[in-house]
């Protein structure tokens, strides 16, 4: 039985392989066609160009191996299934479930290899994609900003601003509150604030300050103040990418620092870190899926298999950026979100690998 092992297992290695092998360069040149004109605009050096499209394939290659991975084992096991190799390895005596174990061995080599890629190699692959992105293409963005930050930057004091403006180092409606223990010991207001990136100062704007004081509060105002404060200014609004492009370790201490702060996008940066476990476990799920609905021989052939195919492939990942856009964009819970696709598609590989024995 190890030559049908084997047989198997390079089978299914080697296609999923080629299917990224051909569809990478295909993603590749869309791209390009598509940014060649900012590119060309920007006059981007071609090591960087290079370096781009570098982290681009990594990039997108763990974004979408449950893809491939999947069409791959569709389009192997239906070949396997029109040659009739299906029903003489059963016939000769093998169950289904031996039959599936090169699969699952197969699962568990891809799954390995997409755990070491998304928690190492992808993160610094993301950050180099994306800092080429907003860098060279994204350009004219430079006026975003983050309404309605609050933090609590240390252990006594916590901040609010109506307006954050990365770019341009500006914040609105500022207010920083001291506290010791649950008192308020002082509270300073500015409508505006900047920070001066050549000595890493603040400048105050209208400026209240207020002394809470036992026999009375003590309040001063000045119109202009320059002043250190106890905070870094781009830690405030990290980049809504940043979360993929730390490694794994990275990621827990950042999420475990911006939920001391109190931040607004907890639930985004917790799906970043659910999903570099949930989507390698789905490579199991896939590979069951494929072979259940792909092992058998059907009328319409191999066509038949790869619509179905293409079609479950896609409400899977359907599933999975529904559910995580509502778990960042509401208080629906990040780890539920990022596992319901692999729970809903598990079910369903049970049920048709049920079918398929019989």
């Amino acid at each position: 039985m190890k030559i049908l092992d084997w047989y198997i297992l390079k089978r299914y290695l080697g296609t999923f392989s080629m299917m990224l092998l051909l569809f990478i360069p295909i993603g590749i040149t869309v791209n390009l066609a598509e940014k060649i004109d900012k590119i060309l605009e920007n006059e981007v050096p071609f090591v960087e160009v290079a370096e781009y499209y570098l982290n681009f394939t990594i990039y997108f290659a763990n974004l979408l191996f449950p893809l491939f991975l999947f069409l791959s084992i569709i389009w192997f096991t239906s070949k396997l299934a029109n040659n009739t190799e299906v029903i003489a390895f059963l016939s000769s005596g093998v169950s289904f479930y031996r039959f599936l174990r090169p699969y699952i061995i197969g699962a568990t080599i891809v799954c390995i290899a997409a755990l070491g890629l998304s928690m190492f190699l992808a993160p610094k692959a993301s950050k180099g994609f994306n800092e080429f992105k907003y860098e060279y293409l994204k350009r004219g963005h430079e006026t975003q900003e983050t309404k309605d930050v609050y933090r609590q930057v240390n252990d006594n004091e916590v901040i609010y601003a109506s307006h954050f403006r990365p770019k341009t180092h500006t914040a609105n409606n500022f207010v920083i509150e001291h506290f010791e223990g649950n008192q308020l010991k002082f509270k300073i207001s500015a409508s505006r604030l900047k920070f001066n990136t050549e000595d890493s100062t603040y400048t105050l704007t209208n400026v209240d300050k207020r002394i809470i004081g036992e026999n009375g509060d003590i309040m001063s105002n000045q119109a202009k103040l320059d002043t250190i404060l106890p905070f870094e200014f781009d830690e405030l609004t990290p980049e809504t990418y940043i979360a993929e492009t730390l490694s794994f370790s990275e990621l827990n201490e950042f999420i475990k620092k911006e939920s001391r702060r109190g931040s607004g996008n907890m639930n985004m940066y917790l799906v970043a870190a659910y999903k570099r476990v949930s989507i390698p476990v789905s490579a199991f799920i896939l590979t069951i899926i494929a072979v259940a609905v792909s092992s058998m021989k059907r009328r319409g052939g191999m066509g038949v298999n790869l619509a179905v195919g293409i079609s479950l492939a896609f409400i899977f990942i359907f599933f999975d950026k529904v559910f995580g856009t509502i778990a960042e964009q509401s208080t629906f819970s990040p780890l539920l979100a990022v596992w319901i696709p692999n729970i809903s598609f598990g079910i369903l590989a049970v049920f048709l690998l049920l079918k398929a024995k019989r």
